[in-house]
């Protein structure tokens, strides 16, 4: 899989579809504390651009910081994306699940990694982020807040 191919997928009921026209060559892992609240573990997702992305179906979301959003499948709840609200690093986190074979792309980076519980942990050599490393790329102003 390469950043020119791109995915498809849909939520557990089917009645959110999703295609990502090019989509990012690697994983993200979050293991914060909305993300493992959210998933019941962590967010692993592939990064896409906003403009990137099409979504068709019943989509919610909820505000869930100053920088990001979060969005589901009104029908059956499937966790959908993640997705940052600033237009200067707009971009989805959209959950590995909604894909066939997205597991295929590596896992390059975690974010929240000293949030991480220490039942499981990921092997490889791969950018971990802290959370202050975290909150100082997308939250620079806003102090200890997910």
């Amino acid at each position: 899989m390469n950043a020119v191919t791109p995915l498809t997928g849909a939520c557990m009921c089917g009645a959110v579809s999703v295609t990502v026209k090019t989509p990012g060559e690697q994983l993200h892992a979050c293991h914060c504390d909305q993300c493992r609240n959210w998933t019941g573990s962590m967010l692993l997702s592939v990064s896409a651009p906003v403009d990137q992305v099409d979504l068709t179906g019943p989509v919610k979301t909820f505000r869930s910081s100053d920088w990001a959003e979060r969005g589901w499948c009104d029908r059956c709840g499937t966790s959908l994306f993640y997705r940052t609200t600033d237009p200067e690093q707009a971009y989805y986190g959209l959950a590995t699940g909604l894909f066939p074979n997205a597991g295929d792309l590596p896992l390059k980076l975690e974010y929240f990694i000293d949030n991480k519980p220490d039942g499981y942990a990921f092997s490889g050599d791969h950018q971990r982020m802290t959370k202050a490393e975290t909150l100082a790329k997308f939250a620079p102003d806003e102090g200890d807040t997910q």
